[in-house]
């Protein structure tokens, strides 16, 4: 998926090289189904559809390794926040008969893999978007501005965390309503919550959406997305200033 990935495992050699092939079998299925530069992935032949018959079309019969990975939630989790967002993230941003779920689909693949590792205390990370699959475990949002880190996080049993932001790859995050660079003054957008999918898809909304929009739309609509899970938010902006949304669990910020 164009990224690094990596497990930690607090377990012996053997049962990390067992655990982790199948987690990088998990990331393998994920690239060749929801690829966006690759003619004959699920998704561009989905592409050219109405959603409906995207969400129909998308029912995991072309899975052979893994017959229970299904991609469907990844597709409805993008309509829904191009939907409520107001189109700020927008799978079709290229045009009306493209799709691209790159700014979700790391996160589901997080998701999907923790499925093969919930007998380990294990910490997956494809790309910054991070799980803990079971145990707890110590991480940092970096600091935009520096070589260190400007909040540390505590992530227990379940919790994923997903950073949106331009030092990654430089200015490729793109306003879903313009089709345009974002640039309105976030550095970078990290979400914490219970899904890796989840925290992936709402880490690019609200850097598009920045913190003042953000916040009225997590107010809004975020019940409707997620249901009850809790999420916190914190926004770096460009000047150094910090914005917290949901309860802070960003330490040291």
């Amino acid at each position: 998926m164009g990224t690094v990935a990596a497990v930690q495992i607090r377990h012996g050699v053997s049962f990390y090289a067992v655990t982790t092939n199948e987690i990088k079998g998990v990331f393998e299925e994920v690239e060749r189904l929801l690829n966006a530069h690759n003619a004959d992935s699920e998704l561009n032949k989905l592409a050219g559809l109405p959603e409906d018959e995207i969400l129909a079309g998308c029912d995991g019969k072309t899975i052979v390794r893994f017959p229970w990975l299904v991609t469907r939630p990844c597709y409805e989790a993008a309509f829904k926040l191009m939907h409520e967002s107001g189109g700020a993230f927008n799978p079709r941003w290229r045009g009306p008969n493209t799709l691209d779920l790159g700014a979700i689909a790391k996160g589901f693949a997080v998701d999907a893999a923790g499925g093969y590792a919930d007998h380990a205390d294990a910490l997956i990370d494809l790309g910054g978007n991070l799980k803990s699959v079971r145990g707890s475990w110590r991480t940092g949002v970096r600091d935009p501005f520096g070589d260190g880190f400007a909040a540390v996080v505590d992530l227990h049993k379940g919790e994923a965390l997903a950073t949106s932001a331009t030092y990654y790859r430089g200015s490729h995050i793109y306003d879903g309503r313009t089709g345009l660079a974002v640039s309105n003054g976030v550095a970078s957008v990290t979400v914490l919550c219970n899904s890796a999918m989840w925290a992936d898809g709402l880490s690019t909304t609200l850097f598009v959406l920045g913190p003042e929009e953000g916040r009225k739309f997590l107010d809004d609509k975020l019940k409707l997305l997620v249901g009850d899970m809790k999420v916190s938010v914190l926004w770096i902006m460009d000047d150094g200033r910090q914005d917290i949304y949901g309860n802070d669990r960003f330490q040291g910020n």
